[in-house]
């Protein structure tokens, strides 16, 4: 089946079954990453306001994955513990990885036309935030967004 059709997991259009990994190699892609977001964040019981602000950290650590990492995967499941419900959301590429990462988390760095608000911004957007790069192995990020 073509990828994005919906059909792989059996569910419903557009929804991937937790914990698959979900391909980025396109700016269709990007777009599809914030739609399973969304729908997982709902799933999730987030208020609008914290849906929306998981899906827009998402939706700009995809395009760092494509743009920056020359494609990868993401992966959203559900998470909980400690009486609490949300969304994990894990960004992974095999790109040239990011030699100064500190720098890269600074506000208004950017390694291209961006406006250098990518890394720092989903940070700001997210309760839970780690990254790990390695110059010429690539870099993952992880995310995660909890009910209140």
């Amino acid at each position: 089946m073509p990828p994005g059709d919906g059909t792989s997991g059996g569910g419903p259009p557009g929804e991937v079954p937790p914990g698959e990994e979900v391909p980025i190699a396109s700016n269709d892609d990007v777009v599809r990453v914030r739609q399973l977001v969304r729908a997982a964040a709902a799933a999730a019981g987030l208020s609008l306001v914290d849906q929306t602000k998981i899906v827009t950290a998402a939706s700009e650590l995809a395009r760092n994955t494509y743009a920056h990492g020359g494609g990868g995967t993401m992966r959203v499941e559900q998470a909980g513990g400690r009486g609490r419900r949300g969304v994990r959301i894990v960004f992974t590429d095999e790109g040239p990885g990011i030699a100064d990462v500190e720098r890269a988390l600074g506000e208004g760095w950017t390694s291209g036309a961006g406006l250098g608000l990518g890394l720092s911004g989903a940070r700001r957007l997210s309760d839970e935030f780690d990254l790990r790069s390695e110059p010429g192995k690539g870099t993952t990020v992880t995310v995660a967004k909890w009910s209140r």
